[in-house]
């Protein structure tokens, strides 16, 4: 387009003269041999005269050029769509080409696909090769949906495959996460379910001042937190966490050594939190701890004899303060410790309870017992279950 033509091109200028110049022509030609008839009649009837001859085209004549310049219209025009027509097919099927060879690329790689899943059905009319190109046929449509569905399900599939490095990064950081830190999670959750085996509220708080005869087997009895769970005696320090699968463990030191019914201090432990897909049924067994407050009742089930404590103290302690066990006292104690806060092995709490029943009046010195210390004696108080990153630290070191 030119702007100075008024936004006619130049091939449309050349076009426009040569039509003027072939218009001029035509009428020039027509002109000449009017003038010519007319001198000739002129000549014959002497009658020729000095004026000039008026030109005059007749009927005949202008049909002759009328006739003339349709013919060369039709021709220019003829010449100028047709060649129209060839530069869109030849573009057109160049389209078709390239359209065609992205399609096989596509239908290829589905195909490819496909085979190693073993859903090949659906693209087997394609392998064939006789299924008719024309899409008038039925085999004709069915291939044009095959390679519609094939080519749809392909850009669908690159789409997707664009979000699967994304996605598996988030699920691997999430599952992470959740290996390391799900105790965070549920054991809050646990501290308000019954964490042992006994029923929710199936356990009823019994008469402190009434002594009962129980069945030998040692347990641990916490009515207002629903526990009820077996205690491990004469347990080797090197050999507590694993007891602490089993239940509650009996805790002993020097100073700290004492049985249930000696004036002393009673340690048992226990876990407060652990993975969620641990095997270990006592995980949770003391996620309620921190709920017990002065004045609850603990009972414990020792040789057929049961003993009820008052709880007098709560206190939160760091994991290396093992000589906090050891207390100055005339009566016998129990103290229950266990991981705090909830999901971590951060510190510990103890929880500690005086025994109201039975009597105590003429009990042993706890002093007296001999604690069972080995060499695999360490100078932190028992923790949770390990991590996911701490047992793997674990395997790797060999500890």
């Amino acid at each position: 387009m030119n702007s100075e033509n008024g936004g006619q091109s130049s091939n449309d200028l050349a076009r426009q003269a040569a039509a003027q110049i072939a218009r001029k022509k035509v009428l020039a030609a027509y002109a000449a041999g009017a003038r010519k008839s007319a001198l000739a009649n002129s000549a014959e009837s002497g009658k020729l005269r000095e004026e000039p001859v008026t030109t005059q085209i007749n009927s005949e004549s202008w049909k002759k050029y009328h006739s003339a310049w349709q013919s060369y219209y039709q021709k220019y025009y003829n010449d100028y769509y047709s060649k129209a027509a060839q530069d869109y097919i030849a573009k057109e099927r160049l389209k078709d080409a390239r359209e065609k060879a992205e399609e096989e690329e596509i239908l290829s790689s589905i195909t490819k696909f496909s085979k190693k899943s073993g859903r090949t059905a659906g693209l087997s009319l394609e392998s064939t090769g006789n299924v008719p190109e024309d899409d008038t046929t039925i085999g004709g449509r069915l291939k044009h949906r095959i390679r519609a569905k094939a080519t749809e399900s392909a850009k669908q599939t690159r789409r997707k495959r664009k979000f699967v490095p994304i996605l598996a990064g988030v699920f691997v950081v999430l599952l992470i996460l959740f290996l390391q830190y799900n105790r965070l999670i549920f054991a809050p959750i646990m501290a308000y379910v019954s964490p042992g085996n006994a029923p929710v509220s199936g356990i009823d708080a019994i008469d402190p001042t009434v002594t009962q005869t129980v069945s030998a087997d040692p347990r641990l009895i916490i009515p207002k937190l629903n526990v009820d769970v077996p205690i491990r005696f004469e347990v080797p320090l090197s050999g507590v966490m694993d007891a602490m699968a089993d239940g509650v463990a009996h805790y002993r030191i020097a100073g700290a050594s004492a049985y249930p019914g000696e004036i002393g201090n009673f340690v048992i432990t226990g876990h407060s939190a652990g993975d969620v897909y641990s095997s270990n049924q006592y995980k949770y067994i003391f996620s309620g701890l921190e709920r017990l407050e002065d004045g609850d009742l603990i009972y414990v089930n020792y040789n057929s004899v049961r003993y009820t404590y008052r709880v007098v103290r709560k206190q939160i302690i760091d994991p290396s303060n093992v000589a906090a066990l050891v207390m100055d006292t005339d009566k016998p104690l129990l103290t229950l410790v266990t991981c705090t806060p909830l999901g971590t092995s951060r510190n510990r709490l103890l929880v500690t309870a005086e025994q109201i029943s039975p009597s105590y009046d003429g009990a042993s010195e706890a002093d007296k017992v001999t604690p069972v210390i080995d060499s695999a004696m360490n100078d932190t108080l028992p923790s949770n279950e390990p991590s996911f990153f701490e047992g793997m630290w674990n395997f790797l070191t060999g500890q």
